[in-house]
């Protein structure tokens, strides 16, 4: 028999859920909340009251031509960043699952990437890309300034599109791995022995089945490259935003126009646009994207 636990006395249960309800209200709801009243008002950056505006703010972000290269820089940086995240996770979870030599300790070794932080995985990147005394200096010794992501904006969106990416391979790999192994076996040998090479029985038995897995993956990185701390801690060590806004994602923009210029109700405003983008976005691919999904 099923055994349920049973409490007597309600205030007890209420007790136990109390420090998880105190976490969200203290870390989700009320800077949701303030952020909310912050975009309808104007904040002094020093303090010393507000003042009601309305709309104002909303408009002055949607009339600022900086704000919509943020957006473009962030839509080019999580649809890039996102793809290459699944397609390197998805072919190392394929030849893992080949069950080749030394699949087992390479298996472990792919999921490292994402227990690093962020700051972590960017100092790191930082060094190995820098311009001067990185592993790649040799470039610029043999063509001076051919890579130079301080002063060329798509080589710093370039730069930071690989370490997120590199970052989120092994949370990828995971998924990806354990929906290629719940795949049965008889699948994939009978259509070896129909004469199916493993580039036919990927593209026509393995990629059908992992389309709900994709689904969720996608999701999440590309909720996590718009709005994730892994994003911000990206750019904040590698480019600060720069250089001339090229990788100036709008999650790095609130933090830099609140913290940086004082600038809270714009900065509010900007959050609330960017939740609303986010929200937009996920239901396009729950509408759109997940018909294709193929559930078994």
């Amino acid at each position: 028999m099923e055994k349920r636990a049973v409490f007597r006395a309600g205030s007890l249960a209420y007790l136990l859920i109390l420090p998880q309800l105190l976490l969200v209200f203290v870390f989700f709801y009320w800077p949701t909340g303030a952020a909310l009243y912050w975009a309808f008002t104007l904040e002094m950056p020093w303090g010393g009251g507000n003042q009601w505006v309305g709309l104002e703010n909303f408009s002055a972000v949607l009339n600022d031509a900086k704000y919509w290269s943020s957006v473009a820089a962030s839509c080019v940086f999580a649809f890039a960043a996102t793809a290459l995240a699944l397609a390197q996770a998805l072919v190392l979870a394929l030849f893992v699952d080949r069950q080749l030599r030394g699949s087992k300790s390479f298996r472990s070794f792919y999921v490292w990437p994402y227990a690093v932080a962020a700051p972590a995985v960017s100092l790191a990147f930082r060094f190995i890309f820098a311009p001067e005394t990185g592993l790649v200096a040799f470039v610029n010794q043999w063509w001076p300034g051919l890579w130079n992501p301080s002063i060329n904006g798509a080589q710093a969106m370039t730069l930071v599109v690989l370490c997120f990416a590199w970052k989120w391979i092994g949370y990828n790999f995971i998924f990806l791995l354990a929906a290629l192994q719940s795949i049965p076996r008889a699948l994939t040998e009978a259509s070896a022995m129909d004469g199916a090479g493993p580039l036919r029985r990927m593209l026509d038995i393995q990629l059908p089945l992992l389309t709900p897995t994709f689904f969720f993956l996608l999701v999440i990185n590309l909720t996590e490259s718009f709005v994730g701390a892994d994003s911000f801690g990206i750019v904040d060590i590698l480019t600060e935003g720069g250089p001339a806004n090229a990788t100036n994602l709008l999650v790095y923009k609130i933090y830099s126009d609140g913290f940086k210029g004082l600038d809270y109700s714009g900065a509010a405003a900007q959050s609330i646009i960017l939740m609303l983008l986010v929200m937009v976005l996920t239901f396009i691919q729950f509408r759109w994207v997940e018909r294709r999904v193929h559930y078994k």
